[in-house]
């Protein structure tokens, strides 16, 4: 018995790529965080915001907030800045956000489950529409609005649910088998948090996300941090 989750990405049905520019990894994830503000700043009602402002809530220089944006064709007005309402759909387009992205995750362990009840998918233009599971004492059992499904009906699942995004929360064991059958369904975009490096296809975009590796990034960076702060409080420094 085992516990999935599952999010793919896709073109929907009947609607072509749009033709976009090929990103820098780096700006794709800044534009995530000045997106983030922005949809602060409208539900404020703010108009206009300096490239200083969304460097500052962002945690980055401005010089790479105005090089990110520049790639988007949006240079702002000096004196006033950019609009928020303009540059809020600029990076949305450009992050595809513009699409209806259905999720569909595949299993419902405490990961699962997190990820299912998480509101802040919808308002991120992510729709959650499906949770699969392999253990029969959680099929069938209800996660927010979801009733999670079994994995062994994962393609008729996908299908039935237009989902076209999908993340893989799954032990090590069956992680490859299931995302062999995710790409064979049709869903070329995943997003693995299962501990081992997964293959697919060159025209699948697989990403990985290993929260043990993360932390052990930041541990290193929190020892050079405190090793600084000792060097710093010597007598004579």
């Amino acid at each position: 018995m085992w516990s999935v989750v599952l999010i793919q990405a896709q073109i929907p049905e009947g609607q072509p790529p749009e033709p976009s520019r090929q990103l820098p990894p780096a700006t794709v994830a800044r534009l995530t965080l000045y997106l983030r503000t922005l949809n602060s700043l409208l539900a404020s009602g703010t108009d206009s915001v300096s490239s200083e402002a969304l460097a500052e809530s962002a945690g980055v220089g401005s010089a790479n907030v105005r090089k990110d944006l520049s790639y988007l064709g949006s240079y702002g007005t000096r004196g006033v800045g950019y609009d928020v309402a303009n540059l809020n759909r600029q990076i949305s387009q450009a992050l595809g956000l513009t699409h209806e992205w259905r999720v569909a995750i595949v299993g419902a362990g405490n990961l699962g489950r997190a990820l299912a009840r998480y509101a802040g998918f919808e308002s991120r233009g992510f729709d959650v529409v499906a949770l699969l599971d392999a253990d029969q004492m959680v099929v069938g059992n209800e996660v927010g609005w979801l009733r999670v499904n079994d994995v062994v009906n994962l393609e008729t699942v996908l299908k039935s649910t237009r989902a076209n995004m999908v993340v893989l929360a799954l032990p090590a064991a069956v992680a490859q088998s299931v995302c062999n059958r995710v790409v064979a369904a049709g869903v070329h975009s995943i997003l693995s948090f299962a501990p081992v490096a997964l293959s697919a296809p060159d025209f699948v975009n697989l990403r990985k996300v290993d929260m043990a590796t993360e932390l052990q990034i930041l541990a290193y960076h929190a020892k050079r941090s405190q090793h600084s702060s000792l060097e710093q409080d010597r007598p004579g420094t």
